[in-house]
């Protein structure tokens, strides 16, 4: 049996290489936004969503602080840098550069991850590049 933190470091290795992190999820992972409840289902689509964050909405990496890992969990405090260059959650791009920190749980059996609960500033974020799309437009004619 593969102890958590092996599994958590072949994971977080292969995120920040560019390799396939997917693979250290179980098939039916499971990951949950904690600040709105949406949750995303499968391998394949948790992966997408975590690269879509990395690469599409933002130009983006995660500075890891510390992690904690045993008893078939892992906790990882970690800080989001990164440019949004893509839409994200409906707004267009802005180039503003954001550093949030956030924090994630995993659930671990088998070797591999079953579950990511994401503790991670949405509203934050959304606000911070709100601020930026309403600093950068005209103001509206009177």
């Amino acid at each position: 049996m593969t102890g958590e933190r092996e599994v958590m470091e072949r994971y977080l290795g292969a995120l920040l290489h560019g390799e396939d992190f997917g693979a250290s999820f179980a098939p039916d992972v499971v990951w949950t936004t904690m600040e709105t409840g949406e949750q995303i289902r499968g391998r394949d689509a948790v992966r997408d969503h975590i690269v879509g964050m990395h690469t599409s909405s933002f130009d983006a990496h995660p500075e890891l602080v510390r992690m904690v890992a045993g008893d078939g969990a892992a906790l990882l405090e970690a800080v989001f840098i990164g440019r949004h260059t893509g839409t994200w959650d409906g707004l267009a791009p802005t180039g503003r550069d954001v550093r949030l920190p956030y924090a994630m749980a995993y659930d671990i059996a088998d070797g591999q991850i079953t579950a990511l609960r994401a503790y991670f500033p949405m509203a934050v974020l959304r606000a911070a590049l709100s601020e930026s799309a309403a600093a950068g437009r005209a103001p509206a004619p009177a």
